[in-house]
Formats: C-alpha cells, sequence, structure tokens
C-alpha cells in the first residue's frame, strides 16, 4: 500500500499509517537525502557502493535492529524496538532513541524526518 501521509491526493492532510506498512528492513539512501528529510530503500534496491550506510530491521513484534557505520567502517548493530503513532515513527536502540515525522511510505521506500 502507498501512503503519503502530507500529499496525499493533493492535500494538506495526515492520514494514519499502519504499521505492517513498516515491517522489514530498511537501508538509508542518503544520495537521495534533501531538505532534512532521510530517504530509506529497503534491502532488495541496488544502491551505489558506500562506506557504511545506516539501518534498521523493523519486525511486526515491535523489536527493531538498528545498524550503523561502525569507526573501522564495518557495521555495528543494536536490539531495540518501534513504534508507529499516526504517522511518527519511534525507533529504541542501545544509543538512544530517533522520533520522525512519515511523510511517504510504500513497499520499496520510507520518507523520514527526523524530529
Amino acid at each position: 500500500m502507498r501512503i503519503n501521509p502530507t500529499r496525499l491526493a493533493g492535500r494538506d492532510e495526515e492520514v494514519p499509517v499502519t504499521k505492517d506498512e513498516f515491517v522489514g528492513t530498511w537501508i538509508n539512501s542518503h544520495e537521495e537525502d534533501r531538505d532534512g528529510v532521510q530517504v530509506f530503500r529497503s534491502e532488495e534496491y541496488e544502491f551505489p557502493p558506500s562506506r557504511g550506510r545506516m539501518s534498521f530491521t523493523l519486525r511486526a513484534d515491535g523489536s527493531a535492529i538498528t545498524g550503523q557505520p561502525g569507526p573501522d567502517d564495518r557495521g555495528v548493530t543494536g536490539d531495540g524496538s518501534w513504534r508507529i503513532d499516526g504517522t511518527v515513527l519511534t525507533i529504541r536502540s542501545p544509543g538512544g532513541s530517533a522520533t520522525y515525522g512519515v511523510l511517504a511510505a510504500d513497499s520499496s521506500h520510507l520518507e523520514l524526518r527526523p524530529h
């Protein structure tokens, strides 16, 4: 299901998004980030080479795995949790929590604005 909570049908209205639409592994496509919006693609996306990318895996049971580049360019992961409240996505991990406004979501990409 395609959801664009702030631009649905050209209107400026928010619509709730469901948890099922976020389950999966999401990797930051930093080449597409713009104007404070972070773009995440599903793990099936063919990314260009990079020295590391932020990622998260959101599971249906509310658990999460977060990933980020480590000091030696190898990935570092941590267990956490996540929740969606309306159009606000919160991911908690050992390093803290991150809250995002969901601008767009479908099966292949997310557009998130950090709060």
